[in-house]
């Protein structure tokens, strides 16, 4: 799903087909309808900063990716499995 941020702010509005069958009759026409609203708002300005933000990142951080491959060729890279297991624990608790 494409998410256009340039589009103007869509504000939705909720479809009251429950409160219409409320409201058409026998016991459930005596009893009060409540109806929930959402409205949706955004800040256009804090969405265009962070969608620039994110489009000035790179896609793949090579310098990053050529480091880790230079230490694993050289056999340098040793990961500790403790670690990395307490970080997949601790990422699961989110």
């Amino acid at each position: 799903m494409k998410i256009d941020v340039n589009s103007p702010a869509v504000s939705l509005q909720p479809v009251d087909s429950a409160a219409k069958k409320v409201s058409q009759g026998g016991l459930a026409a005596t009893q009060s309808a409540t109806v929930d609203r959402t409205t949706f708002h955004t800040d256009t300005q804090s969405v265009q900063a962070l969608t620039s933000q994110a489009m000035s990142s790179p896609e793949i951080r090579q310098d990053k990716v050529d480091a880790l491959s230079q230490s694993v060729q050289s056999g340098d890279y040793k990961p500790n499995a403790s670690k990395t297991a307490g970080s997949i624990v601790s990422s699961e608790g989110l």
